[in-house]
């Protein structure tokens, strides 16, 4: 099965809590949390606090995709706020080896990003030494934009280069993920979608529902 990773970018944090056990108990595996610094995006969204304290309340799975310049930085910290993943972008990084190798230190799984103009092809060296490539379908910063279609092209690039390893990291896809292409992003290669807006927007349940089903039947 598919799995599915929603952004708490898009929640309610008036309600963050109980939006989250909805999460939960719609079975999704994963909760993608989008951190950003107002330098390497222009946007800013919340840090280690917040992550301390949802994960005194759940088991999910959390999915922490630093938005950050330099991330190493701030490696240890986010392992010790309750990262399950820490996921850094390749862009972002001035030494992308000792990057993950500091995530590796950690405990947690490691993640590399990469934005919808970086050229798959800088991957090539970093496929065995991460758990999760994620491949960004929208410039990364702001929620509710729309798919990049060229996104497909890119991700059966990598999808190829990953197929020689005998035990090919997950590849991720993020950004105008919704119930329209849910599918065809799944099929054409990703093994966990991120999805915000589309499943905060309207009824949670529902929406979480919907996006499970796809995904069980990939």
């Amino acid at each position: 099965m598919k799995k599915l990773s929603p952004s708490i970018l898009s929640a309610d944090f008036n309600i963050l809590g109980s939006q989250i056990e909805t999460i939960r108990q719609s079975g999704a595996d994963y909760l993608h949390i989008d951190v950003m610094d107002g330098a390497f995006v222009k946007s800013i969204s919340y840090g280690m606090p917040l992550i301390k304290s949802i994960r005194k309340n759940t088991d999910l799975f959390f999915d922490v995709h630093l938005m950050i310049n330099e991330p190493i930085r701030y490696i240890r910290e986010f392992a010790e706020c309750g990262a399950d993943l820490i996921n850094v972008h390749y862009e972002a990084c001035s030494d992308i080896t000792s990057t993950l190798e500091e995530i590796r230190k950690t405990g947690v799984k490691a993640g590399l990003t990469i934005k919808p103009g970086t050229d798959v092809s800088v991957l090539k060296e970093f496929i065995d030494k991460v758990d999760l490539i994620l491949l960004m379908s929208v410039e990364p910063g702001f929620g509710g934009q729309k798919f990049i279609e060229s996104t497909y092209t890119r991700l059966a690039l990598l999808k190829a280069m990953v197929s020689c390893l005998d035990n090919p990291p997950e590849i991720e896809v993020d950004g105008g993920i919704n119930l329209l292409n849910a599918k065809k992003v799944l099929d054409a290669g990703a093994d966990v979608i991120v999805a915000g807006s589309s499943i905060f927007k309207g009824d949670l349940k529902e929406n979480l529902d919907a996006f499970m089903n796809i995904c069980r039947s990939v």
